[in-house]
C-alpha cells in the first residue's frame, strides 16, 4: 500500500505471476470501501503485463552453464541411487558435499558474468536500483 498526492485514497499494487510473466493491477479506493462524495473510487485500472527481465548469453556461456547443471543433475541422481541402494551415510554425505560445491561453483560463475555484464551496464546507464537488486541476490546466496 502506498499513499500518493491524495492521502485519503489508498492504492494497492497487486503482482500476479503467470506462465507468461507478471501481471500488475492497481486497485485504488478509500479505506474500508468508503467512497467520498458518493463517487466509487474502487475501480481497478486495467492490468499491465510486466515482462521478466532477460539476459542474452552467447552460445559458449550458455553451453558451459548447461553442462555444469547437467553434471550436477547427474550427481543428484547418483545421490538418489546411493540412497536407494542403502549406501553408508558418510559416502552419501561426501557425495552431497560434492553436489553442494558444484552448485556453489555454478553460482559463482553466473554471478561473475552478471557483475561483468548486466550490473556494470545498468550502473553505466544510471540505474541505481541495480545495486539494491544485487544486494538482495547476494543476501539470498549467503544464506
Amino acid at each position: 500500500r502506498f499513499k500518493g498526492a491524495y492521502p485519503d485514497i489508498i492504492r494497492v499494487i497487486v503482482l500476479t505471476n503467470t506462465s507468461r510473466g507478471y501481471k500488475m493491477a492497481l486497485h485504488q479506493g478509500y479505506p474500508c470501501g468508503v467512497s467520498k462524495g458518493g463517487v466509487d473510487m474502487s475501480e481497478t485500472i486495467p492490468e499491465k503485463k510486466i515482462q521478466p527481465r532477460r539476459k542474452i548469453r552467447d552460445e559458449k556461456e550458455r553451453r558451459d552453464l548447461l553442462n555444469r547443471l547437467k553434471r550436477i543433475e547427474g550427481q543428484v541422481r547418483g545421490l538418489q541411487r546411493m540412497l536407494e541402494e542403502d549406501a553408508f551415510c558418510p559416502e552419501i554425505l561426501t557425495q552431497a558435499s560434492a553436489v553442494n560445491s558444484a552448485l556453489n561453483s555454478f553460482c559463482r560463475v553466473l554471478l561473475t558474468s552478471h557483475l561483468r555484464t548486466c550490473v556494470s551496464e545498468d550502473i553505466r546507464a544510471g540505474r541505481e536500483d541495480t545495486v539494491d537488486e544485487l544486494m538482495d541476490v547476494l543476501q539470498k546466496l549467503m544464506k
